[in-house]
């Protein structure tokens, strides 16, 4: 798991280098969709609430995240006409994920295969595929591949906010079109940005000490929250998931929104909050504000990211990015990456085989 975390980079530049050029692709399928729907589970659904955040955020599409049991157990009749859906598998062989787009598609959907396995299962029902470059990876817990669909992500969304596609299903012209729409507002993705992921994430391994230290001071604990906001809130649950994989935690992965609504009253001595978060946009006051207000409350904050005050309203915190708010969990993730590595040898477990775990989950019928 280590040494697959110290490969993000180059996986990131293989994948961008080979995903970009199929823009083009994309966006033909945009011109006759309007709405994303995104298929997935486990870190890849977390790759998809990114992508969901980001779709509706910057490039103007309305995304959701589908259930797939409609379509294997309920096979709910829906007309889904005009929808764009995008399964998100690193294998590309879950069944119920295959089974899923392969019913979209039959109710209308164009499709878009994003995964790591060429001539997989879910690349052979889908309009275009996006083939990720991770290469192989060992470990169970997903590093190298959760980043590499992330870039997926950016990529469909620099796609699909493009101005020649924003006229929605059949070209017309809709709200999102032109002077004041949704798409100009948000800014967009642009490719330009994108080639310089890699380097930051790259920077990103020198926190290994710190997030060593960390792990030093939460081996002890059965417990904790990890809580995001925005775009930060995908990295959130991606980092909760890790420390449940690897670790054996009780890590409840929440929204800043979620959290305040209940949840926050589980936060005591023994059971800390870990909060990540960008080091611009509109959430970071909101985020450093519930740092101190969880401070304040007696129970332990760390952070992973953030600005100077964000860090000083925390016990402690693993440095973050100077990437902006809506590229920012291509390299916050790897904190929270290193932090379950280490945190699981501290607690003497292998972080590379979870007990229970394998590569490729089904999930039951």
């Amino acid at each position: 798991m280590r040494a697959e975390i110290a490969e993000q980079p180059e996986a990131l530049r293989r994948t961008f280098d080979a995903l970009l050029p199929r823009v083009g692709d994309l966006q033909a399928l945009g011109r006759s969709t309007r709405q994303v729907l995104f298929v997935a589970r486990g870190s890849s659904d977390n790759a998809a609430v990114y992508g969901q955040y980001l779709c509706s955020a910057r490039a103007g599409r309305l995304a959701s995240l589908a259930a797939p049991s409609l379509a294997t157990v309920y096979r709910a009749d829906l007309d889904l006409r005009g929808v764009l859906a995008v399964a998100v598998s690193q294998s590309g062989a879950t069944e119920e994920i295959v089974t899923t787009l392969d019913w979209a598609r039959g109710h209308g959907a164009r499709t878009v295969a994003v995964t790591n396995m060429a001539g997989s299962p879910l690349t052979e029902i889908a309009d275009v595929t996006l083939l990720t470059q991770a290469g192989q990876e060992l470990a169970v817990p997903a590093t190298k591949t959760y980043t590499t669909q992330l870039a997926a992500m950016a990529v469909l969304a620099h796609a699909l906010g493009d101005a020649a596609v924003r006229g929605g299903a059949g070209g017309s012209e809709g709200p999102a079109a032109g002077a004041g729409g949704h798409g100009a507002e948000a800014g967009g993705v642009g490719a330009g940005e994108l080639l310089g992921v890699p380097e930051a994430v790259g920077a990103m391994l020198g926190v290994a000490d710190a997030a060593q230290e960390l792990a030093g001071r939460l081996v002890d604990v059965d417990a904790l929250v990890v809580s995001g906001r925005g775009f930060a809130y995908s990295t959130a649950l991606e980092v909760a998931l890790k420390l449940k994989e690897t670790c054996y935690l009780t890590a409840v992965g929440l929204s800043y929104a979620d959290l305040v609504h209940g949840p926050i009253a589980i936060l005591d001595r023994r059971t800390p909050a870990l909060l990540v978060a960008a080091s611009d946009g509109p959430m970071l006051p909101e985020m450093t504000a519930l740092a101190r207000r969880i401070t304040g409350s007696g129970a332990d904050v760390h952070g992973i990211g953030g600005d100077a005050e964000f860090a000083a309203a925390c016990r402690s915190a693993l440095p973050g990015t100077s990437l902006p708010e809506h590229l920012a969990p291509f390299a916050l993730v790897v904190p929270g990456q290193l932090l379950a590595e280490a945190l699981a040898r501290a607690r003497g477990l292998d972080p590379d085989a979870p007990r229970g775990l394998d590569k490729v989950t089904q999930t039951d019928a």
